[in-house]
């Protein structure tokens, strides 16, 4: 075969190996260089350097069970391969002893070795698993930790919150959820124009992408000129993540490394950038952003970039008398008869829904800014003030009917963005440079084209709180009051929601939402 190459085709295997002295490992990669060229349909260079051969990468068996790399012991040895010298030939017959028993030596040591790295490895496999496992089987019924409260969150170094919800990796292992993000044009789109647009910033550098789906964030990185990036995920999307990789000609930039980012051994050290599309509904729903937390703590380079970088949060108050019709009201009235019964706890929970801005009676207000380089994981927990001043559309007659909560996302180049401030909203950012391009950003509010987070709508129960409606010539203008994320009690990657308001010269009121 090595005869037939160097005759056809000008591949000299056995020249190349003389002229860069290459080991066993460096005649496995060359063999690996030249299965992956022809794989990806490029030519093979006419003089293979030394330089080619230096990824380690090409360890990697292009070829399951390849054949040449099973008998490269039967190869001549150096300086054997050139042909009608006869004392070569003689030599070749006759190796001397010593020679092949200093080169066996070599190999076992060698075989040992790598015999010694794969038990490590395997045993470090097997612990991860086991640690998994034992989370997973723990009894949901298991005491509380010492000391930890509904609504506490476990401080850096101190043993993670055990996660009983396995049932969320569990739904992102099926199409649909992740045809729904694909679909969603402003979400993708952002990361994709980023990244594309930032390639400077990715060119050469190692990437993780937390919680990769179906590896589109990956692949857009890899495109980008990223060296090598690392795709992160727990649930069972992450075996057709591997296989789009790999059809799209991309698995030796990338690796996919299969479950949570805290319980993972990653192939590198550090890395310089850290992709993710950790946002749930109400921005921190599915309580995936510690987990990028823990990441850029445990391996993102000092001066390293998160994508996104910031967001913010808003709430504004609502009257929809429409909405109240449709959904609340109705059931007092089907086909004739009363649906009292479904009424009941109609308003304990939130509704995901996409609602008209002209619903809106009052300025957003901003309750929450995130800086994902600086934010700490028990900060995600808080208890802070909103105000809203009240628009027109707020007239005589109508009603506060409850409170609606969208966020921004921001994408910048830099950790240090001063243009970024609390108060952006991702259209005026955008809108602000000089070009457009150079900005990323989209909102998830009533003001912008609906994602598949849509908005949050909070109802408030009109049963249990008396709100008075506006009357003619009144004189209140603001309202406002406090909004509470806390921990949703026995549903680790649920929330529960507490909104206080009150108008001027009314008596606060307080309700609460669980978001699940």
């Amino acid at each position: 075969m090595l005869k037939y190459c160097k005759e056809k085709t000008g591949l000299d295997f056995l020249g190349t190996r003389d002229q860069l002295g290459l080991d066993f490992h460096g005649l496995v990669k060359l063999i690996n260089f030249v299965r992956q060229r022809v794989h990806e349909g490029k030519a093979v260079p006419a003089e293979i350097s030394a330089k080619d051969l230096e990824d380690d990468g090409l360890l990697k068996p292009v070829l399951d069970d390849d054949a040449l790399i099973l008998c490269l012991d039967d190869l001549p040895q150096a300086g054997d391969a050139a042909e009608g010298t006869e004392g070569k030939a003689k030599e070749a017959e006759a190796p001397q002893v010593d020679v092949l028993l200093q080169k066996n030596a070599e190999l076992q040591a060698e075989l040992e070795q790598l015999a010694k790295q794969f038990t490590n490895y395997r045993l470090a496999v097997q612990k991860t698993l086991d640690q998994r496992w034992q989370a997973d089987e723990e009894p949901d019924d298991a005491p509380a930790a010492k000391g930890k409260g509904k609504g506490t969150v476990e401080a850096e170094g101190s043993a993670k919150k055990k996660d009983e919800s396995s049932y969320y990796f569990e739904s992102y292992a099926h199409n649909d959820i992740h045809e729904v993000m694909l679909k969603d044009a402003v979400r993708t789109d952002a990361y994709r124009d980023f990244i594309y647009a930032n390639k400077d910033l990715f060119a050469g550098k190692t990437v993780l992408d937390i919680g990769c789906g179906t590896g589109i964030l990956s692949m857009f990185c890899a495109k980008a000129g990223a060296a090598r990036v690392i795709a992160v995920d727990r649930s069972d999307i992450l075996d057709k993540a591997r296989e789009n990789i790999f059809h799209n000609g991309l698995d030796n930039i990338i690796t996919c490394v299969k479950g949570c980012i805290e319980d993972v051994v990653l192939p590198v050290t550090q890395v310089d950038i850290i992709v993710s599309e950790w946002m749930g509904y109400a921005l921190l729903y599915e309580a995936m952003l510690p987990s990028v937390l823990y990441a850029r703590d445990r391996y993102l380079v000092p001066g390293g970039l998160l994508v996104p970088s910031h967001c913010n949060m808003w709430i504004a108050p609502v009257s929809d008398s429409e909405y109240i019709a449709d959904h609340i009201t109705y059931w007092r009235d089907v086909y004739g008869f009363d649906f009292q019964a479904m009424q009941q706890n109609i308003y304990a929970d939130s509704r995901v829904q996409v609602s008209p801005s002209n619903t809106l009676i009052g300025t957003p207000s901003m309750y929450g800014f995130l800086d994902l380089h600086t934010i700490k994981t028990s900060e995600l927990v808080f208890n802070t003030k909103w105000e809203s001043t009240l628009s027109d559309n707020f007239t005589p007659g109508d009603s506060l009917d409850g409170f609606l909560v969208w966020f921004d996302m921001f994408f910048a180049r830099s950790r240090d963005e001063p243009s970024i401030t609390p108060t952006s909203t991702a259209q005026e950012w955008t809108a602000g440079a000089k070009n457009k391009e150079d900005r990323v950003s989209f909102t998830t509010g009533p003001f912008g084209t609906a994602t598949h987070w849509k908005q949050i709508l909070f109802l408030i129960d009109a049963k249990e709180k008396q709100i008075k409606k506006l009357e003619e010539n009144d004189k209140r203008k603001k309202i406002g009051g406090e909004i509470a994320y806390v921990t949703a009690d026995g549903h680790a990657r649920g929330l529960e929601i507490k909104i206080s308001w009150a108008a001027e010269g009314e008596e606060k009121q307080e309700q609460m939402w669980l978001l699940h």
